[in-house]
């Protein structure tokens, strides 16, 4: 009795204790349970979850990771590494001294650096790309039929055995002696004197009555090249004797095809030479026809060559074509209307030779040089010569080459080296007056530019009121004035040239001492080839340029890289002036804008581009309007 008394007192203890656990069980779990959408507010305050010791550590570690040292990449391994590892990393990194540190994160600084380099490398490739010409430079006909030309024409010129047989090393030793850079395939021979290059005594002789003794470095490597009868494209600075790399071996190509069989009526041109301005046409008609006088005063055949530009009488050029020429000098606008009348033909022309390229280009004479190509019959030489040649033109100029040779003396688009440049800041109402003063600074003879023909004249006549010998020549005389007014200053009659752009293209001034820029060019190859004019042939010259808050702050940061690149003096006023690219500017072609050649921007930020791109804009726009308007009516 006493037994099952106490097994029952035991069993109902052991039942209470086990409710009353239960209970607090519950009571647990429901303030650790989070709050549903019908508990109270502080039901939710109360709450916090647990987690362990070696989670909380965990967690730690992985936020700590986060910060790693710079360069390292953190991938989704890095973020699962165990406790172990990521003590480890933080000893390793805890070691490095201060100066360990700076070396990696300059090492990242430069990576960093180089791949915005590239970045904006292909920005820009790729706005070339949306720029660039899509159709060649080549006759319409060539382009419909396909036809392409793969072998160059072949000529009877050969260097001489010794060079021929000189090792590849050997030549280009004495292209780095001359500073030249050539490109291409299977590249002929540089050749020394004129002697070597076999032309004839009268020629030599005609050369040495001008003072030319020694082929400049163009002329080395630029004459043996035509005379291969290989296509190329001519780069080098102003006064280097261009003109004569492709006008003697033109000379004597019509000399052998007159000794071999001579012109009758009406045949020729053999050569066709396009220049950009009457005055360098002129002067090219100059340089070839005082070359085939002493030819011809020696004993040789007559070579009868032509000079067609605008602004002079058609007829005596059309009868002089009739009569059968080898050479026809021209501009773009006289030879179209030419050709279009069917006054000249190109069936026997075997030379095309555009002088100052890349300008005929930008003055809009492309669409006529396509139009001058479709009336050739057969395979040409194409030759073509710049001071400022950038790599779009380039690039563009290779579509109408076969196996085209690149000789590049110098950078395209550098100033001659021969030439002190002084930038001079004058206010606009100061500019006139300032200029008697800078006229005092050299002996004459002195060449004066400026944009816009108002200036031209205003010049002219203050000069004259003061005493001074000058004369002027812009587009709006006449042609037979800026003849006598280039004659009179040639001769040394006149002290001052007054000019616009078209007395900077390619004109060659003997002796000039001082060229004065009385505003500063909108682009730097004008500038280039304003500033050219004088220190030609290894002489020394002095150009002065008026700068003032007119001018636009992009083109006093190209000016003021030229000066740089030449090693001249900088003005503080340029000094100040600082670009968003100069961390990332070089001072050479692969650096400056591949658009316009200008040192001091890219072609993300070319004005020139953008002034092209805006023009297009608003002549697109204007069609539009027409057709619309055309529609309504």
């Amino acid at each position: 009795m006493f037994i099952s008394r106490m097994l029952r007192s035991l069993r109902v203890s052991f039942c209470f204790g086990m409710t009353e656990r239960a209970e607090e069980t519950r009571r647990l779990s429901v303030k650790r349970r989070p709050p549903d959408t019908d508990s109270d507010e502080s039901d939710g305050e109360d709450y916090r979850p647990y987690v362990s010791l070696k989670q909380r550590r965990k967690q730690m570690h992985e936020k700590r990771g986060k910060i790693f040292r710079p360069g390292q990449k953190q991938d989704n391994e890095s973020a699962n590494r165990t406790e172990d590892e990521i003590l480890a990393a933080e000893r390793s990194r805890a070691a490095l001294s201060l100066l360990d540190q700076h070396s990696e994160l300059k090492k990242v600084a430069e990576a960093q650096k180089e791949s915005a380099l590239e970045k904006q490398a292909k920005e820009e490739e790729k706005i070339l790309e949306n720029i660039s010409e899509r159709t060649a430079l080549m006759a319409a006909s060539e382009l419909a039929k396909g036809i392409q030309y793969t072998k160059s024409l072949e000529t009877s010129w050969r260097p001489p055995r010794y060079l021929e047989g000189l090792s590849e090393t050997k030549r280009e030793q004495i292209r780095q002696k001359y500073h030249i850079l050539v490109e291409g395939y299977d590249l002929p021979p540089p050749v020394k004197t004129f002697r070597e290059m076999k032309f004839p005594r009268p020629v030599i002789t005609a050369m040495k009555a001008k003072g030319i003794v020694h082929p400049t470095p163009i002329q080395i490597q630029g004459i043996p090249t035509v005379l291969s009868g290989r296509d190329m494209i001519g780069i080098a600075f102003t006064g280097s004797g261009k003109t004569l790399v492709f006008a003697l071996p033109i000379v004597m190509f019509c000399l052998e095809q007159e000794i071999r069989m001579p012109f009758v009526r009406d045949e020729g041109p053999y050569a066709l030479i396009v220049c950009p301005s009457r005055e360098l046409a002129h002067q090219t008609y100059d340089v070839l026809h005082h070359y085939a006088e002493a030819l011809r005063s020696a004993g040789h055949p007559r070579l009868r060559t032509i000079l067609s530009i605008g602004g002079t009488a058609i007829r005596d050029q059309v009868e002089g074509i009739r009569r059968g020429c080898h050479v026809v000098v021209a501009t773009p606008g006289r030879l179209m209307d030419l050709l279009a009348k069917k006054l000249m033909r190109l069936e026997m022309c075997r030379f095309l030779v555009l002088d100052e390229a890349d300008r005929m280009v930008d003055m809009g004479f492309e669409e006529d040089v396509r139009t001058i190509l479709s009336y050739f019959r057969s395979q040409r030489q194409t030759l073509l010569f710049s001071a400022t040649m950038p790599k779009k033109i380039q690039n563009f100029a290779r579509s109408a080459l076969v196996k085209p040779v690149t000789i590049n003396v110098g950078r395209a688009g550098a100033a001659n080296l021969d030439v002190i440049q002084e930038i001079e800041y004058v206010k606009q109402e100061a500019k006139i007056v300032y200029l008697l003063e800078c006229l005092q600074k050299t002996a004459p003879p002195v060449l004066v530019f400026a944009q816009k023909k108002a200036d031209v004249d205003d010049m002219h006549e203050y000069l004259l009121l003061k005493g001074v010998d000058a004369v002027a020549i812009h587009g709006g005389k006449d042609q037979e004035e800026r003849q006598w007014a280039i004659r009179q200053f040639r001769e040394g009659k006149k002290d001052v040239l007054i000019a616009t752009d078209i007395a900077s293209k390619g004109l060659d001034f003997s002796d000039i001492q001082h060229v004065i820029n009385y505003d500063m060019p909108e682009d730097m190859e004008s500038y280039v080839h304003r500033v050219g004019r004088t220190g030609r042939c290894g002489k020394t010259g002095v150009a002065t340029t008026f700068i003032n808050k007119s001018c636009s702050e992009s083109t006093l940061i190209d000016l003021k890289h030229l000066l740089v690149e030449a090693k001249q003096r900088i003005p503080p006023v340029l000094a100040a002036l600082k670009s968003q690219n100069d961390e990332y500017l070089d001072l050479g072609d692969e650096r400056g804008c591949a658009y316009c050649g200008g040192l001091g921007h890219r072609i993300t930020d070319c004005p020139k581009l953008e002034a092209m791109q805006t023009k297009q804009a608003t002549n697109i726009t204007r069609r539009e309007y027409l057709a619309n308007s055309s529609a309504d009516w």
